[in-house]
């Protein structure tokens, strides 16, 4: 798939999340498979940009390309000129997000509430189009609620805009996060449109990507959730559509690996008091996909206040979860 002048060395790719899709995170994806790895949410309030958490939302550094900002707003001059300073400060690709169900995002007009509105969209995506000389992309949902899915239209406003690629969760934004995704939509959008399509949303398993891709005949997969706890995931889901044959398990060493690494990557970035409670949220997830004893073994990790600490337990918890079976035994997808 390409994007611009950009080839993506995967259709398989990282749906940018608050809270989770920092530097780290991304750069971990794209290591595993991911073929694109958007930032987390920033708002188009450059007013807002002095903040430590906005200062490193913007950090880019060690990013392989291409590298993706994603801006939230619903102005559309505010959004344009903050798309034009993240392109000079070397963003590649500006992704708007028309998709985020978040009260404190909604209520303020922006993510998934602007598809209440498609003349301000298409104003929206018009002026961040013609403001910066990088592709734009969009990820939206299916409509505000069941009544009113309106993705198709929304889809078209952003071929007509110069959007060079969409990606669709398969959810009102009614749903939340509640009840199943449904593909129909995505499928009607992909047969509307001629620019690349991700279908988004309950994407778990290898198998789920290929049925969604042969369902909706999207361009690529864009998963979330799935890679809590998981970053892994990427590789198993090309290894699949490329071959159509499960990949080779990891070995728990590597797994070891990993996961240290990746603690080792948000310490760095964070420094030692955020580092210890950003951990906390991944080292959750990891105990829940990995261990037996999740609830003990996330209690005690959870204690730790120092990088030290909280280092060495994971470490030992590793080493004795890495002893339990040969170490070619192979159990993380």
């Amino acid at each position: 798939m390409q994007i611009g002048p950009y080839v993506l060395p995967s259709t398989v790719v990282l749906a940018p999340m608050a809270g989770v899709t920092d530097r780290p995170f991304r750069i971990l994806a794209r290591k595993l498979g991911a073929g694109l790895a958007a930032s987390e949410m920033l708002t188009s309030d450059t007013r807002l940009w002095s903040t430590s958490k906005s200062r490193l939302r913007m950090s880019h550094e060690g990013e392989p390309e291409p590298r993706v900002v994603q801006l939230a707003g619903s102005d559309s001059q505010a959004l344009a000129e903050a798309a034009r300073i993240n392109v000079d400060l070397g963003a590649q690709i500006i992704d708007l997000n028309m998709g985020c169900p978040a009260k404190k995002v909604c209520g303020k007009l922006c993510g998934s509430a602007l598809l209440q509105n498609e003349s301000l969209v298409a104003d929206i995506l018009t002026a961040v189009v013609n403001a910066v000389s990088v592709p734009v992309t969009l990820k939206i949902r299916t409509g505000w609620d069941r009544d009113n899915r309106n993705g198709v239209r929304i889809a078209q406003l952003a071929a007509a805009a110069g959007i060079q690629a969409l990606a669709v969760h398969g959810r009102t934004r009614a749903d939340f996060y509640a009840g199943e995704a449904e593909y129909e939509t995505i499928r009607n959008i992909k047969a509307a449109v001629n620019i690349p399509i991700f279908a988004n949303g309950d994407i778990k398993t290898p198998q789920k990507a290929r049925e969604v891709l042969d369902f909706t005949a999207a361009d690529g997969v864009m998963l979330g959730r799935a890679s809590h706890g998981a970053p892994w995931i990427f590789r198993s889901v090309n290894t699949y559509l490329h071959s159509g044959i499960t990949a080779p398990a990891l070995s728990r060493t590597e797994v070891r690996d990993i996961i240290l690494g990746h603690l080792s990557s948000l310490y760095a970035f964070y420094g030692e008091d955020l580092g210890v409670r950003i951990a906390r949220k991944h080292l959750g997830w990891y105990c829940e996909q990995l261990l037996t004893d999740p609830a003990h073994t996330r209690r005690t990790l959870m204690a730790a206040e120092s990088t030290s600490v909280q280092f060495a337990l994971v470490h030992d918890r590793l080493e004795d979860w890495v002893a339990e079976v040969p170490r070619t035994c192979a159990d993380a997808a």
